[in-house]
């Protein structure tokens, strides 16, 4: 089978009945279970010191793990397009669809209910069937391949209950459940087993692939999804609503730990900010508006020319130039790999290129003030210093620099004509490192990157500590000279201060800048992260 397993079991490896339970789990696990499903285990490692001595004035003290074992699945993907999220689709007439593994057994042991009143419960969820399984394994993938699976979401890591919330979350449609049996332990039960979203006109077809492989009696519809309007979870037992709460309230309540942890460690403004967030409804979260043809190939006109070569500038750390040479190669560039020291020493020469790429990903590790440390190592190097001035003030040239390089090359403004009112790019506001997807704006500018996007809004991963702008005194002379070329915006494409929809704090949302010539063009985001499809984690359905 394509499907392989890594284990790492961990152990208190001498320790009273800790070997022979050890010993039971790799029976269990690699001599039944594995066999059973028809796959192996070809590679893992061992943690077998789970057991800590420590002395203070009491005197010994110990303290053992529990024995563990942690499974990583791993297996060739023919398309890496179909994927299955817990999102709901907003598809009238559409059914959710139960399928119990645990063959209604719904055993609690092990359950957060259970832990709610310290308890562990004597009879925990297992697979009591491995043919069971692979059945519903082969189901749900040949329905994947059918596109007959809406959305999806497991029901072993928090129940039905957790379930229902998280797609609720993630949609913001609501959800309807039915139940007929024991409400808590139906809610709460973590036996094997998924919810999936399919629809009405599907059903059957769906139902016979499921009767075909054995698992029919498995298979229970438990309710209906609505519309964005009326975001709520309604549970009803036997047609009578027992629940009934809007996702604003139960995702406060589900998120309010995290933020107050989060209002601890970090600025507890920014923490308020997202907290406060969840409660707006209206709030439609990641899109895309453009004023471009994201399926157009730019570069299909130029096939026939050659390839302008472009620097994929790095230093030590750097780790976005492969994705970045990537874009630039399909943009129809020749991309050639630069290193800092290639400059330094004159073994290469920026006269030889049309372009220059400064790329991001944790130069010099990442520590405050990285970016500044990298221009200075060309300031303060007067070979460095002439070569970059040089291609700056050729009239045939562009530059572009991403997170790190951005930094660097706002460090580098005094040797870059027409920068002069550039930012420098500070600590963000949130007083930590910000990896997350963001939704920007492409403003009207000269910057030769972005011709023919003005106006355009779309997602972009962010990732970074310092990328809030500081102009000082320069702002409104950049605005006025129209060197602002990009800006986060909020869910409705308003240029925004409030995080997380500005990661970083920036003034009016700034985080793209360039020349009043648009030869150069720096911006804290990583389009190169996300430039195909099937990089984003959300797209548009018509985006190929």
């Amino acid at each position: 089978r394509d499907v392989k397993l890594s284990a790492n079991w961990m152990a208190a490896a001498g320790v009273e009945g800790e070997d022979a339970a050890l010993f039971d789990t790799v029976k269990a696990v690699g001599l039944e279970l594995c066999p059973e499903l028809g796959i192996a285990i070809p590679v893992g490692k061992d943690s077998l010191s789970m057991k800590t001595v420590w002395r203070d004035d009491a005197g010994e003290k110990t303290m053992t793990a529990p024995l563990s074992l942690i499974i990583t699945a791993f297996a060739p993907v023919l398309d890496a397009t179909k994927t299955l999220t817990p999102e709901l689709q907003a598809i009238e007439n559409s059914v959710l669809l139960l399928i119990d593994l645990g063959a209604g057994k719904n055993r609690l042991g092990g359950s957060v209910l259970a832990q709610v009143y310290n308890q562990l419960g004597d009879n925990c969820p297992d697979v009591d069937d491995a043919k069971r399984l692979k059945a519903f394994f082969e189901s749900i993938q040949t329905l994947n391949q059918q596109q007959k699976l809406l959305a999806y979401h497991d029901r072993s890591d928090g129940g039905l209950l957790a379930v229902a919330a998280e797609m609720l979350f993630a949609s913001r449609l609501e959800v309807n459940l039915n139940l007929n049996g024991d409400v808590l332990s139906e809610l709460f039960n973590e036996e094997l087993g998924a919810v999936v979203q399919v629809k009405r006109e599907d059903l059957e077809s769906v139902k016979t692939l499921f009767t075909h492989n054995g698992l029919i009696d498995c298979v229970f519809e438990i309710g209906t999804v609505g519309t964005h309007e009326n975001q709520r979870l309604n549970i009803s037992k036997s047609g009578e609503i027992i629940y009934s709460e809007s996702r604003a309230n139960i995702q406060k309540t589900w998120s309010e730990l995290s933020y107050r942890m989060q209002a601890l460690r970090d600025n507890p403004a920014c923490a308020k900010q997202e907290f406060e967030q969840i409660a707006d409804d209206t709030d439609g979260g990641l899109h895309a508006l453009l004023t471009f043809d994201v399926n157009e190939n730019v570069a299909a006109p130029f096939l026939n020319l050659s390839r302008p070569k472009v620097a994929i500038l790095r230093e030590q750390g750097v780790n976005g130039h492969v994705e970045m040479a990537a874009a630039f190669d399909k943009a129809g560039f020749s991309s050639i790999d630069v290193h800092m020291s290639d400059i330094i020493s004159g073994r290469v020469s920026l006269q030889d290129f049309k372009g220059l790429v400064a790329c991001g990903g944790f130069s010099y590790g990442d520590v405050l003030g990285a970016g500044g440390g990298w221009a200075k190592s060309i300031l303060f190097n007067p070979k460095a210093r002439d070569e970059f001035a040089a291609f700056f003030t050729r009239e045939d040239t562009f530059s572009l620099g991403v997170c790190n390089g951005c930094q660097m090359l706002s460090g580098l403004k005094e040797i870059i004509p027409n920068a002069q009112h550039w930012a420098r790019f500070a600590r963000n506001n949130s007083e930590q490192f910000e990896a997350r997807v963001a939704m920007v704006r492409v403003e009207e500018s000269p910057s030769i990157l972005f011709a023919g996007m003005a106006g355009s809004r779309m997602p972009v991963v962010v990732a970074h500590g310092e990328g809030r702008a500081v102009f000082s005194q320069n702002l409104q002379a950049a605005v006025e000279a129209k060197m602002i070329a990009l800006s986060y915006v909020d869910s409705r494409g308003v240029p925004t201060t409030d995080f997380p929809a500005n990661p970083n704090g920036s003034p009016f949302g700034v985080t793209g800048l360039t020349t009043t010539d648009g030869k150069v063009t720096i911006m804290m985001p990583h389009p190169e992260r996300c430039f195909r499809t099937l990089q984003n984690s959300w797209h548009p359905n018509d985006w190929v």
